[in-house]
This record gives structure tokens, C-alpha cells and sequence, in this order.
């Protein structure tokens, strides 16, 4: 066996539903299965997703939306200062810039700000509000941000300036008093609610201006994809045509960003934004101030576009390095000080805030709990943080939990951030262990895989494929599907790559065939039997190559749910394959009490179990990986130490010293040769012309001795000091009535079995043993064996 690393979970969907939808669109019964899963469970719903037909919902469904307008036309008419007021990450920049593009086309006088992460902190702040004020700003507008700015909103009534807050973040109990509020979740008539900062600061430029501003979904489509809210309904039709757009973009900024990525920004794809441009895009704000990406991104000449881009890129290369550092001092606190505890909370001095949330991440990935990074400042006495959680925990609503030691939080079910006193950092650890202990039960700690389609080999095609990359752009919300292929034959294997850590599979299901490539999947390479039956998720993929294109899949998680048996036969020191064995799980097994030492297996001693034929039926097998060290007396007792129940995995090692027989049995010819030649030469001398005999015939000594046994023991000759004469009056008797000749016809049988066969005759010894025992039950053997 081998198990997944992860839960596979199966989305159930209607069956009826997605027929109709087959028929209907004229679709592969696989695709109309990713649609309903995905909510699109009408032919209507699904015909305006995978045809591509949706539209943009009115802007003035959100609430506030014509108040907000009015207020920005009458600034603009009057020539007032706008302040676009942005957040420091990718989705914060893209608000920012698609927001003053708006105000710019519009002939606003207008500036923007984004707070420094390290000296501001996060959202609006009372000194950026006064600041803005001495320098004429009658009216601000948040981006990304704001609706937790409850002192903020009350300041800036004060000094007289109009507040109009758009944001996506999860709204509290109370709302900030502003002058016009752009929330999706408190807007009952709007329906969608999970539009990403940038999403709704585009519904504001919209109104505002009168008409969709194609021109700027290529900025669009970064914030939205990488803030990670679902890729549905609209957030979907921005992600697709605002990747549409980059691929056109006359953006200067975007292309010389894509020069530093190495890749033409006429071939973006949601995978680029997501793991080149967002990253890059949000380095800026997490190491210094925001406000070259958002430079970068508005800037028209292209000397100070490569300018930008090539500090941006510099950057993100310095956080990639911060963030391997921070995650090093990370894991070692957890693993020193926390590693029982259901969710981690990690504090030090000197933590960059900036790439915490990063860290955090990372820290999820590599023990799969719920994470929070604080770095902490002695100075002010506070810890600055970042939270990311798992499925089952939902942080915003446990977080709110503890609200009075949380002056400052904000966030989402999966992700937040917060300010806290340093007194309270270990409160909040035990507030929300405390919680997770009521809310997470072991299984939630095993990380989960969801799966869309079960399909087989057959299913796969090239059409199929491009079917499902119509649902495109994938994301948060609308994944790249998901395939199981349940119980399909390995083929071939191969490491591959400089440090063989990929596979490179072949796997052959009613003689249809599938490559399959699972990258930094080689360490599990040596855990796949020959011919194994595998189950396997991934992702199916088009394979182009010299103009040739095949379906593949791209591995994300692999089991083996039947035994499986590893040949190691041809290992001759076997101590560092032993090693490589799990200790919980591996069971050692020997028949010959010098085995350890001739294997030089003595730092195992302690767990190698001795077996003798009594014995065979107190070994439990259950679960483990057997290592049968050395070759069994016989087959009865390997058959009787595993009759009650199935290891998981058979290592055949079957060490023997030296043969105790000669490795051919003598066939009926002969042993009617050499009584033929006995019955002329008699008296024969066999101690003396034994040499003779064996070589004249081509046989061995031992063969000719045998063969002159077994004729004793059936009464067919005497010998007396070496003399061989025939005996009279002999009886026909079988050869099987001497019981040299039986020992020797069964430890043939027995080395042939085990030492001589192939991997595939060894298997279909042990398979039909399983057989034997489902059909008779365990009692039997065991009972033969007593």
C-alpha cells in the first residue's frame, strides 16, 4: 500500500442536472459535471459560463453608489483635491491605479496614498488623514481598505473631509460613519458579493464614468487574481478579460514587468499573475512603500517603466529571501516549543511584517494548522501579524471571538491580519487552541484535496481537455479540475530530472494509455511496486511537442490501496534499504538465527523476529512492511505467517548463505541411466570413481551421491564401505518414496519459488495465497500448520 498525503474529498453533484447540461451544450458528461459542482447547475447558468456570455451587473446596485458619485462629479466640477486612499498589497495597488485613472479621465485634481506597512501599519490612520487635510484634500476615497476605520471615518468628519469607503474586506458590527460606503456584503441588491478590492473600486470608476473601462481590466485582473477571492460569477469575467486585455496591454509598466519575469506578456495566463505579477506587485509594499508599483503600472515613459520594473523585480528577489529565512526560525520555534498545539501562534523581535503573512502560508503547508506570525515590537510594546488558517476553522469569526485583545483585525475566513498588546499574545494562543479544540477533530488536521470528476483512461482526449479549459481562468472558486483515475495499472516508471525528484509514469487502463508527470514526486519512486494498481489526482493538461499534442497528467497526489511486493533479492548489503524504512511500520523477519550477522544487520537485532514453525501464528503482519530476511524452511510456514491478515508491503530479501543442494534436481532419465550403469558395473566403487562417473556424464558429484541415496533408501541397492551393489528381488517403488528425494524435490520447489522465480511469478505466488485464504479462511491453514 501507499498511502495519499492528503483527504481525498469527491464533490457530489446531481446527476440529472448535469445530463441535461451534456445534452443541451453538447458537451462531454465530465465538463457538465464541472459546471454544476461549480454552481452553474441550470442549462441557462451553464451555457452563459462555458459560452462565455455573462455581462457586467449594473454598478448602481451596490449601495451608495449614486451619493458617491454625485459627491466625486460636484469635487471635480469645483476643482477640489481628491485623495485616492490605496492598501500596500497587489490587490490595494491595482484599486489605486484603476481609481486615479478614473478621477484623471474624469480631469479631477488627484493624488493618491498608500500607508507605509512598517511605519503606518495597515488601512487608514488619523496622521495620513491630517496630513491630507493641511495639503487641501476636501475629499478622500479608500480603496481595498477603510470599513474597520471607525476612529479614522469620525476624524475625518471632524475636519470636514467626505469619506467614501469601497472595500471587500469583511465588514464588523459597526460601521465606520463615512459619507458613502461601497460595500458589496452590506449591499442587499447586488448579486455578488466577493469582488476583490480592486473589483469594487472598478464598479466605481464604471458608474463614474459611464461606461465598462475595458482599457483597464489588464490592472483589474492582478488585484483579482492575486487577492485569491473566487474566480465566479464577476470576479471571473474580470479574471478572463482582463488576462485578455494584458495580453494587448499598451501598459508600459506591464510590459517591461513581464521582461523581468522572462515571459512575452502576449502569452499571460492567470498562472503568470498569479506567481510572477502578483508576487512582484506586492514586494514593493512588503519591504518598503507601495508607491512604485503603483508608478510603475500608471507611468507612460518607458525609460522609468524599465526603471521600475527592474527595482520591483530586485525586490522580490530580497523577499524571497527574507521570507526562506523568517520560515527557518519559524518551524524551529514550532517544532521546539508549540508542536502539540492545534493552532500555532509564532512571535519574535525583528520579524519583517511585510512577508509574515507569506510565512505563515509557508507554515501551513509544512504542519497544516492554523497559523499566525507576529513580529513583535519592544519598543511599542505591541505584535504586528498575520493569519492564515485550514478548512474547518474559520479565523475571522475566532478572531472576532477575542476582539478585546485584538484593538486592530481584519480579514477573511482563510486569511487576517491584527495589532495586539505583547501581554496578550499568549491569551490569544490559548483563546484559540482552546477554540480549535471544540472545533477540529483529528481529521481536519490532514490537509484536503478536493475532486471534481472521476473519470477513466478512455475518458481522456485531447477535445475533453479543451473543453475543460473553457471554464478558464482558474483560480480561488473556480479550480483547474481535478481527475481521479481509480485503480489503473502502472506501466512504467521513471525518475527524471537532474536529481531524480520527478516521476514520469505510464498507466494502462483496458489497453488505453496516459502519460502522467509528478513533479517532486520521485521520493516516492522506490514506494511503487511493479505493476502496481494505482489511484491518482491531477490535473489533465495538453502535452505540445515537436507539433505533436497528447493528453497528460499532471500528478498532485498518488495511493496505492491493495499490498504491494518490492523484489530486493538482488541486494547483497542491504543496511541502508532498512534504513529507509519506516520504523513504526517496518517488521523484520528471519528463519535462521545467524542471519544478522551474515546480512550485518546487528543495529537491528532488537527487531528481528526469530520464527520457527510453531511460532508463525503469533506474528501479527497487520499493517506493516514484512522484510523476509532469509529463505523459509518452507512454503507451509510463510503461508501460515500470513494467513491472518495482509501486511501492507512485502520486502522479498530471501537471503540464503550457501545452497545446501545442488540446484538441479536429477530428472527420471536420470535415475534410470545410472541404475542402467549400476546394474552393468556392479559392484561399483563409488568413492572411487564417483569423480569419474560425474564428469564422463557432465554432472556433479553431489548429483551421482544423491542419485545413489535415494536408491538406499528405496531398497533398490546396498553400500558397504563404498561399494555399491544392486539389491535382489526389488520392488517398483516411485522415487517420491525416499525421503532425501522428497526433501530435496521440496526445497527445489521452495528455492525455485523464492530465489529463481521473477517478480511477477513471486507475486502471483503471494496473490493466490490471498486467494487460498479468502476462499477457505485463515482457521484452515493455521490448523495444518499446528
Amino acid at each position: 500500500m501507499l498511502a495519499s498525503k492528503t483527504r481525498w474529498n469527491m464533490k457530489q453533484v446531481n446527476e440529472q442536472q448535469v445530463q441535461m447540461i451534456a445534452q443541451a451544450l453538447h458537451i462531454a458528461p465530465l465538463v457538465a459535471t464541472l459546471l454544476v459542482s461549480r454552481g452553474y447547475d441550470t442549462v441557462e447558468a451553464a451555457r452563459s459560463f462555458f459560452e462565455q456570455k455573462q455581462s457586467f451587473h449594473s454598478p448602481f446596485l451596490l449601495n451608495d453608489m449614486e451619493k458617491a458619485v454625485e459627491r466625486i462629479e460636484k469635487a471635480i466640477t469645483k476643482g477640489e483635491h481628491i485623495l485616492v486612499f490605496g492598501d500596500y498589497d497587489a490587490d490595494g495597488v491595482s484599486s489605486t491605479v484603476v481609481m486615479v485613472s478614473a478621477l484623471r479621465e474624469k480631469g479631477a485634481n488627484v493624488s493618491f496614498y498608500i500607508p507605509n506597512r512598517f511605519l503606518e501599519g495597515y488601512g487608514p490612520n488619523e496622521q495620513a488623514f491630517r496630513l491630507a487635510k493641511e495639503q487641501g484634500v476636501s475629499l478622500i476615497i479608500t480603496v481595498d481598505t477603510g470599513i474597520s476605520a471607525l476612529h479614522e471615518a469620525t476624524v475625518a468628519k471632524q475636519l470636514g473631509i467626505d469619506l467614501i469607503i469601497t472595500d471587500h474586506h469583511e465588514p464588523g458590527p459597526v460601521l465606520p460613519e463615512a459619507y458613502a460606503t461601497i460595500h458589496p456584503k452590506i449591499s442587499p441588491n447586488y448579486p455578488f458579493k466577493h469582488l476583490a478590492g480592486v473589483g469594487v473600486a472598478f464598479k466605481l470608476a464604471h458608474a463614474l464614468i459611464g461606461r465598462v473601462p475595458y482599457e483597464w481590466l489588464d490592472v483589474v485582473a492582478i488585484g483579482t487574481i492575486a487577492d485569491l477571492v473566487p474566480l465566479q460569477d464577476e470576479n471571473h469575467l474580470l479574471a478572463r478579460l482582463g488576462i485578455e486585455q494584458f495580453r494587448q496591454t499598451n501598459r508600459l509598466g506591464l510590459q517591461a514587468l513581464c521582461k523581468q519575469c522572462g515571459v512575452s506578456h502576449t502569452a499571460v495566463t492567470e498562472d503568470t499573475i498569479a506567481f510572477m505579477i502578483g508576487p512582484r506587485i506586492n514586494a514593493a509594499g512588503r519591504l518598503d512603500c507601495a508607491d512604485p508599483a503603483v508608478q510603475l503600472l500608471l507611468t507612460t515613459d518607458a525609460h522609468e517603466a524599465d526603471m521600475l520594473a527592474e527595482q520591483i523585480d530586485m525586490m522580490n528577489r530580497e523577499r524571497q529571501q527574507l521570507v526562506n529565512d523568517i520560515t527557518e526560525e519559524a518551524i524551529q520555534l514550532v517544532e521546539q516549543h508549540y508542536a502539540d498545539d492545534r493552532v500555532l501562534v509564532v512571535a519574535k523581535e525583528g520579524w519583517n511584517v511585510g512577508v509574515i503573512g507569506i510565512v505563515a502560508s509557508r507554515l501551513v503547508e509544512r504542519f497544516y494548522r492554523p497559523t499566525i506570525v507576529l513580529s513583535i515590537d519592544q519598543e511599542k510594546g505591541i505584535a504586528k501579524g498575520s493569519a492564515r488558517s485550514i478548512e474547518g476553522f474559520d479565523l475571522f469569526a475566532n478572531l472576532s471571538n477575542c476582539r478585546d485583545i485584538l484593538p486592530h483585525f481584519g480579514g477573511h475566513p482563510m486569511a487576517a491580519g491584527m495589532t495586539l498588546s505583547l501581554h496578550d499574545v499568549d491569551e490569544l494562543r490559548h483563546r484559540l487552541n482552546e477554540a480549535a479544540m471544540q472545533q477540529l477533530t483529528p481529521e481536519h488536521f490532514v490537509p484536503v484535496t478536493h475532486v471534481d470528476v472521476c473519470c477513466s483512461i478512455s475518458d481522456v482526449s485531447i477535445e475533453l481537455i479543451e473543453q475543460m479549459n473553457r471554464l478558464a481562468p482558474f483560480g480561488m472558486g473556480n479550480p483547474k479540475p481535478r481527475v481521479l483515475l481509480e485503480h489503473v495499472q502502472l506501466d512504467t516508471l521513471r525518475k527524471i530530472g537532474t536529481d531524480q525528484n520527478h516521476l514520469k509514469l505510464l498507466l494502462v487502463e483496458d489497453g488505453k494509455t496516459l502519460e502522467a508527470i509528478g513533479f517532486g514526486f520521485g521520493h516516492i519512486g522506490d514506494e511503487i511496486a511493479p505493476n502496481a494498481h494505482l489511484s491518482v489526482v491531477g490535473e489533465l493538461s495538453i502535452n505540445e511537442w515537436n507539433n505533436f499534442r497528447k493528453p497528460q497528467l499532471m500528478i498532485q497526489d498518488i495511493a496505492v490501496n491493495e499490498w504491494q511486493l518490492f523484489d530486493v533479492r538482488h541486494i547483497r548489503h542491504p543496511s541502508k534499504f532498512i534504513a529507509s524504512l519506516p520504523k513504526e511500520k517496518r517488521l523484520f523477519i528471519a528463519f535462521h538465527p545467524d542471519t544478522a550477522d551474515a546480512l550485518q544487520l546487528s543495529a537491528y537485532a532488537n527487531e528481528i523476529v526469530y520464527v520457527q514453525n510453531e511460532q508463525a501464528a503469533t506474528v501479527d503482519v497487520t499493517g506493516k512492511y514484512v522484510v523476509l530476511l532469509d529463505l523459509p524452511p518452507s512454503q507451509q510456514i510463510v503461508k501460515v505467517l500470513l494467513s491472518c491478515s495482509l501486511p501492507e508491503r512485502i520486502y522479498a530479501l530471501f537471503y540464503q548463505r550457501e545452497s545446501h543442494f545442488f540446484s538441479v534436481l536429477p530428472t527420471r532419465e536420470h535415475f534410470k541411466w545410472l541404475y542402467s550403469f549400476l546394474h552393468k558395473r556392479s559392484p561399483f566403487d563409488v568413492r572411487r570413481y564417483a569423480d569419474d562417473l560425474a564428469r564422463s556424464r557432465g554432472w556433479t558429484k553431489e548429483t551421482i551421491l544423491f542419485m545413489i541415496q535415494v536408491f538406499r533408501e528405496l531398497g533398490f541397492i546396498t553400500v558397504e564401505n563404498g561399494i555399491v551393489s544392486l539389491a535382489r528381488d526389488v520392488q517398483k517403488r516411485d522415487l517420491t518414496e525416499s525421503p532425501s528425494y522428497r526433501l530435496k524435490q521440496a526445497q527445489a520447489e521452495l528455492e525455485h519459488m523464492f530465489l529463481y522465480s521473477s517478480y511477477s511469478q513471486l507475486k502471483r505466488w503471494f496473490d493466490s495465497l490471498y486467494e487460498e485464504e479468502k476462499v477457505n479462511g485463515f482457521k484452515t491453514i493455521r490448523h495444518d500448520c499446528s
